[in-house]
């Protein structure tokens, strides 16, 4: 469920870039140089193939003069529902003294936390034995 569910973000995120591309009029290869990357990078990336970096996402949208956050939304790096607009996801990705693969990390350890708050915040289920209650199946009828 959850790899195809990445897959279909990859996806949407390659067909949206090649739309901003051939929106600004720009080929494959002039995108790739200003943004960078191999040409055959950024085809896989367009089909849907690979899933870019932050770095790289950030890059592309310098490239084609959009928003890096909408990129990382698109990418599933950011949530739209983050309310103040993924601020502490912004910071980490916006740290020039990280590398690509720490911000990853903390992403992905910040995720976690944030998994658990709303775990630790769902109603507990309920015990079938505990004393008083009553299941449905087994209460006499009458």
């Amino acid at each position: 469920m959850v790899k195809v569910k990445v897959t279909e973000t990859v996806g949407a995120l390659g067909d949206y870039l090649k739309e901003q591309r051939t929106q600004s009029r720009l080929s494959l290869r002039q995108l790739a140089e200003q943004a960078g990357v191999s040409n055959p990078y950024l085809s896989q990336i367009e089909r849907g193939l690979r899933k870019p970096s932050a770095e790289v996402l950030q890059q592309i949208a310098k490239a084609l003069r959009i928003s890096a956050e909408q990129l990382y939304i698109r990418a599933g790096i950011l949530s739209p529902d983050d309310g103040v607009g993924g601020s502490v996801e912004l910071a980490v990705l916006g740290d020039t003294g990280l590398t690509e693969r720490q911000k990853q990390s903390l992403l992905d350890v910040y995720a976690s936390f944030l998994a658990l708050n709303e775990a630790d915040t769902a109603p507990a289920p309920v015990d079938r034995d505990e004393p008083g209650h009553t299941d449905v199946a087994t209460a006499p009828s009458l």
